[in-house]
């Protein structure tokens, strides 16, 4: 099966090794990958195991499940950054090969009141750390059904290197986060090749 994040790997050799805490990820965009298909299999405890320890303090696998409730995390864009990829190469020497525990979260239907993102303005500065081997940015849209409905969530996610690993930090949600009208006959966002409609459209049940 393909895996969750719409990668072309499969789902056991791309994000599952992470979950399962049978490998690390060797780059913040590995982690967010991660991170969403832990959302979309519901293991909340990766989730919670991998954000930073400042942000862990305020959150427990409850809240995470609880606020992930009624969404459906089906596909998955990933927008290219230069702060996302040119610290990739360099921090895989840093990141030890010691096993992962499940851990952390940050995606869901009900993110909007969560405390760690902030919705990014035209007039905010953003607060993205700077670029070195011990933090990144990536930026992604994630896709999720709710009550029938289509919604996207749009964010700019901060993440560093503690202890050898990375975790997120935080984020910011853009504006065009919400619900949205994609037509069945457009190509499926998850890029498959095929039309939503004979795709993921029909996960939407």
């Amino acid at each position: 099966m393909r895996c969750y994040c719409c990668s072309s790997k499969p789902f056991e050799e791309c994000c599952e090794p992470f979950i399962k805490g049978e490998a690390l990820p060797h780059s913040a965009e590995q982690l967010m990958r991660s991170r969403f298909s832990a959302y979309a299999t519901a293991h909340y405890h990766y989730i919670l195991d991998t954000y930073t320890k400042e942000k862990k303090q305020a959150l427990c696998v409850e809240d995470l499940a609880r606020s992930a409730q009624g969404a459906k995390w089906f596909a998955l864009k990933v927008h290219p950054t230069l702060a996302a990829s040119s610290v990739d190469s360099t921090v895989k020497c840093l990141v030890d090969d010691s096993v992962n525990k499940p851990v952390d979260s940050s995606i869901n239907s009900s993110v909007y009141a969560n405390t760690n993102v902030e919705v990014a303005t035209d007039t905010e500065q953003s607060t993205k750390p700077n670029v070195n081997a011990n933090n990144a940015v990536v930026e992604f849209t994630a896709f999720y059904f709710e009550n029938k409905s289509m919604y996207q969530l749009h964010e700019t996610s901060n993440f560093i290197v503690e202890d050898g690993k990375w975790r997120y930090h935080d984020g910011e949600l853009h504006e065009d986060c919400g619900k949205i009208k994609y037509g069945r006959n457009l190509p499926c966002v998850c890029g498959s090749n095929k039309k939503f409609k004979q795709c993921c459209a029909l996960k939407n049940r």
